[in-house]
C-alpha cells in the first residue's frame, strides 16, 4: 500500500478497540501460554519495557515497518527480532516516552518525528520478566536509520505488503537459550522469521491494519 493512502486511513485506528490477548494468541507457542497459565506475574515483579512500531514512506512511496535484529549477547535474546525499544529509565515521564527515547537510541529516528496513533495491548514475557508496552506510530518523512552499534545487527524495513501477505504466516522449529527444539508460528520477513513476543504483538498490529 502506498504510504500517502495509509497514512488517511490509520488515524481509524485510534477508536477501535484492541484485540489484546485473542490476537496474541494466534502467533503464541504453545510452551508459552502454557508457562502463563501457571505463574503468578505479580509475584514476580516484573521490570516494564516500551517499544514502537513505526510505519513511514520508504524510497519509493511505500508503506514499511521499522524492526531489528539483535546482538547475539548472553541474554534470552540474543539474535532475535523485534522492535526498537528498551527498558524503563529514571528519566522517562512514561512508557511512550520509553519507546521513543529507545527508537531514537537504535534506529536514529528523532523521538518528535514520530506520532503515536495507539498504544497497543501490553505483553509480558516470561523468560526475561518484563511487561512489554507497545506502541503504534507513523512518520511521514523517509527516515535515515542508524543502527545503534552496541545493540543492533541490522535493522529491517518490512513492506506492509509483505506483512500482511498469507504466504508469510510459517511454523518453524527453533532452539533457544531457554527452549529445545519447540514449533512456533511466525513470520518470515525480509529473510528472518519473527516469532515470540514481536510475533505476538505484531499479530495484535495485523488484526488492525486488516479491518482499515
Amino acid at each position: 500500500m502506498e504510504f500517502e493512502i495509509f497514512k488517511t486511513r490509520i488515524p481509524k485506528i485510534k477508536k477501535m478497540q484492541l484485540p489484546g490477548e485473542a490476537a496474541h494468541q494466534k502467533m503464541a507457542p504453545m510452551q508459552r501460554i502454557k508457562e502463563l497459565e501457571a505463574i503468578n506475574i505479580n509475584e514476580r515483579n516484573p521490570q516494564k519495557a516500551g517499544v514502537m512500531a513505526t510505519f513511514y514512506p520508504g524510497l519509493q512511496g511505500e508503506t514499511r515497518l521499522v524492526l531489528i535484529l539483535r546482538k547475539t549477547y548472553r541474554g534470552v535474546h540474543s539474535n532475535q527480532v523485534g522492535f526498537p525499544g528498551g527498558r524503563v529509565e529514571p528519566e522517562d515521564i512514561d512508557l511512550a516516552e520509553t519507546a521513543l527515547r529507545e527508537t531514537e537510541e537504535e534506529v536514529g529516528i528523532p523521538r518528535e518525528q514520530i506520532e503515536i496513533i495507539k498504544e497497543l495491548s501490553r505483553l509480558y514475557i516470561p523468560p526475561s520478566n518484563f511487561w512489554v508496552q507497545p506502541f503504534l506510530g507513523i512518520m511521514e518523512e523517509t527516515p535515515k536509520l542508524i543502527p545503534q552499534e552496541a545493540e543492533v545487527e541490522e535493522i529491517l524495513e518490512v513492506k506492509l505488503s509483505d506483512f500482511l501477505d498469507e504466504s508469510n504466516l510459517v511454523s518453524q522449529n527453533l532452539t533457544t537459550s531457554y527452549a529445545v527444539d519447540i514449533e512456533v508460528p511466525a513470520y518470515k520477513l525480509n529473510g528472518h522469521i519473527v516469532w515470540g513476543a514481536t510475533g505476538m504483538m505484531l499479530s495484535e498490529i495485523r488484526e488492525l491494519l486488516k479491518k482499515i
